[in-house]
């Protein structure tokens, strides 16, 4: 039989030595000289969508391979019906001359989402008292790593709580998919 991938030995996972050294060998890509005509400072603006937050407005300042990201947003309907957000990560750059490329990092956030419950409400009322909450809610305080792919201004956000600090109703993965324009 034919072998489809003469490196696909490489990555059998028998080995920590080959591992490392493919993490060597994107590092040191990772590290190239610029063009002389960008700068090593980074600054982007765009906005995302994602859970628990549905929308949000994302800034990132960057020099060379390292990246701040901060994102925010929030919407207030009535006092049962509204969600913010705020997020923030700390990330490593791979590639990040090139239309393609990928953050790997540590971030953040505080996320909180209300909504009301028309069959809790109807409860409440029939009974004439506040027995359950009339809204459903999902709350998440949490640290973890995060990984975004970025394509020509289109980005996706992967990221995994390792601690959550206050929960209700969290999600086991954090994901945002958005725009970002890079302004210098």
């Amino acid at each position: 039989m034919q072998r489809l991938c003469y490196y696909c030995d490489m990555f059998n996972g028998s080995s920590i030595k080959q591992i490392a050294l493919l993490l060597a060998l994107l590092a040191s890509l990772s590290f190239g000289e610029p063009s002389p005509s960008s700068s090593p400072i980074r600054v982007a603006a765009g906005a995302s969508v994602g859970r628990l937050t549905p929308v949000m407005a994302t800034f990132g300042l960057g020099y060379r391979n390292a990246i701040l990201y901060v994102e925010g947003m929030g919407v207030h309907k009535n006092d049962n019906d509204f969600w913010c957000g705020l997020r923030g990560a700390i990330a490593w750059t791979f590639f990040w001359d090139t239309p393609f490329n990928l953050d790997f990092g540590i971030g953040g956030g505080y996320e909180y989402a209300r909504a009301p419950n028309g069959m809790n409400q109807t409860l409440n009322k029939a009974n004439g008292n506040t027995f359950v909450f009339p809204y459903n809610y999902k709350e998440s305080l949490d640290l973890g790593i995060e990984f975004r792919a970025h394509f020509y201004g289109f980005y996706s956000q992967v990221g995994y709580p390792l601690h959550h600090f206050r929960k209700h109703d969290e999600p086991s993965l954090t994901w945002r998919m958005g725009y970002m324009v890079h302004l210098y």
